[in-house]
């Protein structure tokens, strides 16, 4: 009797909590949905609205819908420009980020060298230290290299600032290919530049790609350098352009939401499109 009952197994204990797909979760993911989204759609639907609409009832929907708010701002240059010169700095900061970024990230991943890991751990000290506690003798330096009040001034410390993020994720997905496919390459007749370009880039493809969304994304919104480099107008990007535009028209509440709105569209769709790759490129950099 004893036996058997020594032989009887226990049933694990219970763990009381919350299950991933029990109503409470779902209510609380809404609620936080809608912490996140309420402002958005506020200041979206408030570019629809007129001045007193929003002095009388700021919670309301727009009644009637107004129009004019979107297309002046839409007609007017100071949206375009900035958003070009966003364009501009984004689509520049993005190529330079990935093109420096796999050149080095590859020369960490696969090749030994006396003070690898001194480099790496250097690039990764990097994350610790933003662009704003650096600002002071930036600005000195982009002066002394005469880059002041210039779209370039903007775009060279935004790369350099986005190169530890890159190849801190872009290491992990070069060291994972595995070297029979280099020594294979290698008896083939592969040049290292050949191989490179043959089989490093097309395996890296998740990686690249969603470093280039984040350095996209990043000076998108950069708001602080572009502050303390730029002084024309002309020169603004959208963050800034958003700044000077409601410090112009301070008292149109209803077109500086519009003008914020639009100004947020380009990034929302851009991430939205992307998320997908940027979560696989970060499963990917981790595993690796």
């Amino acid at each position: 009797m004893t036996a058997a009952l020594a032989t009887i197994e226990l049933p694990p204990p219970r763990r009381e909590g919350l299950k991933a797909g029990s109503p409470a979760v779902y209510f609380v993911a809404l609620i936080v949905i809608a912490l996140m989204l309420g402002p958005v759609l506020y200041i979206i639907l408030g570019g629809f609205r007129t001045n007193s609409q929003i002095t009388t009832d700021p919670a309301a929907l727009p009644n009637p819908w107004v129009w004019t708010n979107y297309l002046e701002v839409l007609t007017g240059g100071a949206f375009w420009t900035a958003v070009l010169n966003s364009s501009i700095v984004a689509v520049t900061t993005t190529l330079g980020v990935v093109v420096l970024g796999l050149m080095a990230s590859y020369v960490l991943a696969r090749y030994q060298f006396r003070g690898r890991g001194a480099l790496y751990a250097l690039f990764a000290a990097g994350l610790m230290f933003p662009i704003t506690v650096a600002i002071t003798p930036l600005y000195i330096v982009v002066r002394n290299l005469g880059l002041i009040n210039s779209l370039g001034g903007v775009i060279l410390p935004q790369i350099a600032f986005a190169l530890p993020t890159t190849i801190i994720i872009l290491v992990p997905f070069l060291r994972a290919i595995p070297d029979e496919i280099q020594e294979a390459a290698f008896i083939d007749g592969c040049s290292r530049l050949g191989f490179f370009w043959r089989m490093v880039l097309p395996l890296a493809v998740p990686g690249v790609i969603t470093v280039g969304i984040l350095a996209f994304i990043g000076s998108w919104n950069s708001y602080l350098l572009p502050l303390f480099l730029l002084s024309d107008n002309a020169n603004f990007t959208l963050p800034l352009g958003v700044q000077a535009f409601s410090s112009q028209y301070s008292v149109d509440t209803a077109k500086v939401l519009a003008f914020t709105s639009l100004s947020m569209i380009p990034a929302l769709a851009f991430f939205s499109l992307f998320e997908r790759r940027i979560v696989g490129g970060l499963t990917g950099a981790v595993k690796g």
